[in-house]
């Protein structure tokens, strides 16, 4: 999973047509640089190989009237489209995605359905207690001899964790179906993350 593939597809579509420092102010403001490698080379970089493998199609603009370089612009293609959405739908139903590919996924959750959103998420859910039942069963020493020592903490981490990712995913979908957030197809949304006049505090 790539997750600066999600990110920028996301960034692009949320403005419909964006340029690269857009992008980059947006996942700065998100904190997408503290906590993914989404840092200022890698999103121009993945911005223009995206442009190549037809995932994103590129607009050269006109120069700005103070001077400087034309600006290019991106969109999603269909096939950028589908990559998107399908990079999306799997970074939330899969239990075992790692927290950035996660945190990206929420952050996009509002371009789903809430019925498809709330689906992926019960699919998560699933997951992990099926996960966690398997490491209970066949990794997790049932009582504490001494050649397990401090490597039973491994499977007692493991399993804390998918309780914990559970009751979070399920707090959500929680939300969800008692109508939180703007989902697809339920109105208009504001596409800016930073309000008008406010500067990007990460920038």
């Amino acid at each position: 999973m790539s997750v600066m593939r999600l990110l920028v597809l996301g960034a692009v579509r949320q403005h419909g047509r964006a340029h690269g420092y857009q992008v980059r102010n947006d996942l700065e403001f998100w904190g997408a640089h503290q906590w993914s490698t989404a840092k200022p080379g890698s999103i121009y970089h993945a911005l223009k190989q995206m442009a190549k493998q037809g995932l994103l199609l590129a607009h050269e603009t006109a120069p700005s009237t103070v001077g400087g370089p034309p600006r290019t612009e991106y969109e999603l293609t269909d096939a950028g489209e589908e990559t998107y959405l399908e990079l999306l739908r799997e970074s939330l139903r899969a239990h075992d995605q790692r927290i950035d590919v996660l945190t990206t996924g929420v952050g996009f959750i509002v371009d789903l359905p809430r019925e498809e959103a709330v689906a992926l998420l019960k699919e998560r859910v699933a997951a992990l207690d099926g996960w966690r039942e398997e490491v209970r069963r066949h990794w997790t020493p049932q009582s504490t001899p001494a050649e397990w020592g401090h490597i039973g903490e491994i499977m007692r981490l493991w399993i804390h964790n998918s309780e914990s990712s559970a009751e979070w995913t399920r707090g959500l979908i929680e939300r969800l179906e008692g109508g939180a957030y703007v989902m697809a197809g339920e109105g208009e949304r504001s596409v800016e993350v930073l309000p008008e006049g406010m500067e990007n505090p990460f920038g």
